[in-house]
């Protein structure tokens, strides 16, 4: 069996490399390079054509949808400062794009008036500033909140440490209670400023509404949409693949056809044209695979492992899992390139293909049967005709024999 594959490997490269029997010329080869990078381009490009015709999950399920109805916990009390961090949050610019991306995609029928009740919100650019500057004031509240805290703190520390006698730090509490005064007549301002600024802002129609949407989302409504979404990643793969073998294999099939009947009819040069056509369009067939198989099987394995080790305190050995696989690959990569792509035997017939010798690779004389460098002998008799050829040639140069030994 690993004989016929590399037969058939051969052949394979003799199609690809070699026209009329011979090598294919540099001009040629060049040609034919550039039309294989092309058309890789191409498909690649009309594979992501292709697949943009196919809604993602995050078009269905837009972020800020799942970060309204999954990831946050609305209520009467919250909302309105939950509402300013999400306008924050998706700026209109990425809504417009969400939006665009949910006609496009047949939205979530639970995201829909969710996002059109934001992007209402956003249209109004005095309102979408108030809710930024609502969000600014909390900022500052909280901040004055933690200085007057601190103050309050050293002021109590001094008022101790002059009652146990200990020498004055430097700072009077006259200072201190100044400090805090001023910082508590800014909390107070900023306060009764976002109290002024929230009661206008949940007078406003839009933001009544979207909490009018918000109210009807329940539990029920939350579970079904993570069920949902998380269906819509697990399958999205696979209908992607779908669509772009949909696009790959009427390609596929017209090269083939094209090969076979070049090779039936003997036309050389359709025959590699259509060699190398066919395998380019194998190259994202096989990538799109692999990645099929990464996103299915082991990226979610890995993910499963690493939460099954970090429940049981052992996230170490994947670590350890990830050094032996590191140095397993790099076995692997030093013997694929020493033996197979570097070997010894590649290096003696590009040697001989060049008239140098085949042990240290001297440019030799013509007529010369060893080396006149390391005195290694070229030549040796064929055991069929009885000829002298070249010491480590595949075939005898007089009568063509393949040497068993090579």
């Amino acid at each position: 069996m690993p004989r016929t594959i590399l037969d058939r490997a051969r052949v394979i490269r003799q199609r690809l490399m070699r026209l009329e029997g011979r090598p294919l010329g540099k001009a040629a080869l060049l040609v034919v390079i550039f039309l294989d990078l092309f058309i890789l381009s191409s498909l690649f490009r009309g594979l992501d054509a292709q697949t943009r015709q196919l809604a993602a999950p995050d078009e269905i399920i837009p972020p800020a949808c799942r970060n309204i109805v999954i990831d946050q916990t609305w209520n009467t009390s919250n909302r309105l400062d939950r509402l300013a961090q999400l306008v924050r949050t998706h700026p209109s610019p990425q809504l417009q794009g969400e939006i665009s991306l949910v006609d496009h995609a047949r939205p979530h029928p639970i995201c829909r008036p969710l996002i059109e009740g934001l992007q209402a919100i956003h249209a109004d650019t005095a309102q979408a500033d108030q809710l930024h500057t609502l969000v600014r004031l909390e900022h500052e509240t909280a901040g004055l909140r933690a200085r007057v805290e601190r103050l309050k703190g050293a002021y109590d520390t001094h008022l101790l440490e002059k009652i146990a006698g200990e020498p004055d730090a430097g700072v009077t509490p006259q200072a201190l209670r100044g400090e805090m005064a001023e910082l508590t007549g800014r909390l107070e301002g900023i306060t009764a400023q976002s109290a002024s600024l929230r009661q206008r802002l949940q007078a406003e129609t839009s933001i009544q509404r979207f909490f009018q949407q918000l109210d009807r989302i329940g539990p029920a409504q939350r579970t079904a949409l993570i069920k949902d979404q998380q269906r819509l990643y697990f399958w999205h793969p696979v209908r992607r693949l779908g669509m772009e073998l949909l696009f790959l294999l009427p390609l596929l099939t017209v090269f083939y056809f094209w090969n076979s009947r070049s090779l039936t009819r003997d036309r050389p040069y359709q025959t590699l044209v259509s060699a190398h056509l066919l395998a380019v369009t194998m190259i994202p067939v096989l990538f799109e695979t692999l990645r099929l198989a990464y996103d299915i099987i082991p990226h979610r394995l890995i993910r499963h492992l690493i939460e099954l080790l970090e429940g049981l305190k052992l996230v170490a050995l994947w670590h350890y899992l990830v050094i032996a696989a590191s140095v397993a690959t790099a076995l692997a990569l030093i013997y694929l390139f020493q033996k197979k792509l570097f070997s010894q035997e590649r290096l003696t017939q590009r040697r001989l293909a060049k008239g140098e010798c085949h042990a240290c690779g001297l440019h030799l004389p013509g007529g010369g049967q060893h080396c006149p460098a390391c005195g290694a002998a070229q030549y040796r008799t064929c055991g069929h005709c009885q000829q002298a050829t070249l010491r480590h040639g595949r075939y005898c140069m007089a009568c063509g024999w393949e040497a068993p030994d090579g």
